[in-house]
């Protein structure tokens, strides 16, 4: 009976990851393989042809390119934004908790709200963004309607969004390196860039190992609540991602063996870039 209870008590768990989860991706590559009829009252098997057609089709592959340059820029910016700022907010000064508890506001609110904020701050006519740039610069640009700010204005949003996860783990990390290793790199004379680059940095490596997986992630399939509402996908493409992609042609055009196709190449697209990260980063990962 002792050997039957773990079973029994995971039951629940499992049953509800095999309903939501398992059920739904086998269901997908399924799908993968058919086309609806045009009334979607039968199925027809087409094989790979929904592949080939998505790989074919410029609009797809314009997607995955805005998707590549929309995730490098993301990550690429999250980690390094987040690391510096991470320095200022370890400090041992006064209202050091309070700067904390505002900056990791963003990640408490949903994409769809920092979407709706950030189209406030970039709208043309009452923005705070635009006024600061026209004040200063002389400059008044259309962020959600043209390019290539959309696609920056989309980006900008999905930093702040991502941002404080980041820098929650940045912060631990900082706090449990050991202060005589920074005394020890004083003595020897470090300055300030030698001691965040050259010491804190590699010693945070695990960290940032497995922050970059995380935002990788969220980059790839979190990114649809931000773009929905800031751009809907314009101008003209330019801020349509994958999953933007994928939502268009799964529930505005209702091509469920296309969208389905999508839903596959993006799940091997993460594992394969998650398996060359692993193979190839972590004999770099420094782990104390």
């Amino acid at each position: 009976m002792k050997k039957i209870i773990p079973y029994i008590l995971l039951f629940p768990t499992l049953l509800i990851i095999g309903i939501f989860i398992y059920w739904p991706a086998g269901l997908s590559f399924k799908l993968s393989f058919y086309r609806q009829s045009p009334f979607g009252n039968r199925e027809i098997f087409v094989g790979f042809k929904n592949f080939i057609n998505l790989f074919t089709n410029p609009e797809y592959l314009n997607a995955m390119l805005i998707t590549l340059i929309y995730v490098i820029l993301t990550v690429f910016f999250t980690i390094v934004i987040a690391f510096l700022l991470s320095q200022l907010l370890n400090q041992k000064i006064p209202g050091t908790k309070i700067f904390r508890l505002f900056i990791f506001a963003p990640y408490a609110i949903s994409p769809a709200i920092a979407g709706t904020l950030w189209s406030f701050l970039l709208n043309p006519v009452v923005g705070h963004l635009n006024y600061f740039f026209n004040s200063i610069f002389g400059l008044n640009m259309d962020w959600l309607t043209s390019s290539p700010y959309a696609l920056i204005a989309v980006i900008m949003g999905s930093i702040w969004k991502m941002l404080p996860f980041s820098l929650i783990f940045y912060i631990a990390g900082l706090q449990s390196i050991p202060d005589s290793i920074i005394e020890s790199s004083l003595i020897d004379g470090a300055n300030l860039w030698k001691r965040m680059w050259k010491i804190k940095f590699p010693l945070l490596s695990p960290i940032t190992f497995y922050l970059v997986i995380m935002t990788i992630t969220s980059a790839m399939f979190n990114s649809f609540g931000i773009i929905d509402v800031m751009t809907k996908g314009g101008p003209i493409g330019d801020t349509t991602t994958l999953i933007y992609k994928l939502y268009l042609d799964a529930f505005t055009y209702q091509k469920t063996g296309p969208a389905a196709a999508q839903s596959i190449i993006m799940f091997i697209i993460m594992g394969v870039v998650t398996f060359f990260y692993f193979k190839n980063v972590e004999n770099k990962v420094h782990y104390q």
